[in-house]
């Protein structure tokens, strides 16, 4: 009996033994193992160290560049709006007006978005008209120039000067949400500059396609 006993904790001996020794091994496996970190639109994914997955991660506190990417944009959306809604009365190509329609729904409730998020971050929300000033430090803003142009235009006119404008705002856009995800800190910022880019990126598109049959 005793040597039964005896054989028993040998074999539960050599168990934890063996459990112990594949420990470290697991673990280490864990820490050496690739991380896959999703590219930005239009690049590839690329493959990421613990180390800099770790940094990697988007923090929930928000800096400087959050902050000015988010009244910056603000003030870009808006003026977005007022383009797009030259479209119902003006433009002739029912895919402008069309095009018109979803930036507005696009882009209004992104516009509440952000300025909520600024309000609880304790951050100033761009005045609505205020900050017109700022517009030519912005990537993409049509001058008040264009902008008249654009008012006085109508039929095909309305419609080639629109997609040229919107297309040069779109990539303002993308130029301020690619700088944001460069600089940025805070999660829901970095959310939302991907959001942008992806869905400007595809409206670009659609205003070559449209440019293109006009």
């Amino acid at each position: 009996m005793r040597g039964a006993l005896v054989a028993v904790a040998a074999v539960l001996c050599l168990s934890a033994c063996s459990a112990g020794a594949d420990r470290p091994s697991v673990q280490a496996a864990q820490q050496t193992a690739p991380i896959i970190a999703p590219g930005r639109p239009g690049e590839p994914a690329r493959t990421l160290s613990p180390g800099e997955a770790a940094t990697a991660v988007p923090s929930p506190t928000a800096n400087a560049a959050d902050v000015e990417y988010v009244q910056d944009m603000i003030v870009h959306h808006r003026q977005a709006l007022d383009m797009a809604s030259l479209a119902p009365e003006r433009a002739r190509n029912a895919k402008v007006k069309g095009l018109a329609a979803r930036i507005k729904d696009a882009q209004g409730p992104e516009i509440q978005y952000m300025a909520a998020w600024l309000q609880q971050q304790g951050q100033r929300v761009p005045d609505q008209h205020g900050d017109h000033a700022a517009m030519p430090s912005m990537p993409g803003m049509a001058t008040p120039e264009q902008m008249a142009a654009l008012r006085a235009a109508s039929g095909e006119d309305f419609d080639r000067l629109f997609l040229e404008l919107m297309t040069a705002h779109h990539r303002g856009a993308l130029t301020m949400s690619e700088q944001v995800l460069v600089d940025g800190s805070h999660i829901k910022i970095e959310e939302l500059a991907n959001e942008v880019s992806v869905g400007q990126t595809a409206e670009i598109n659609r205003m070559r396609e449209i440019l293109a049959g006009l």
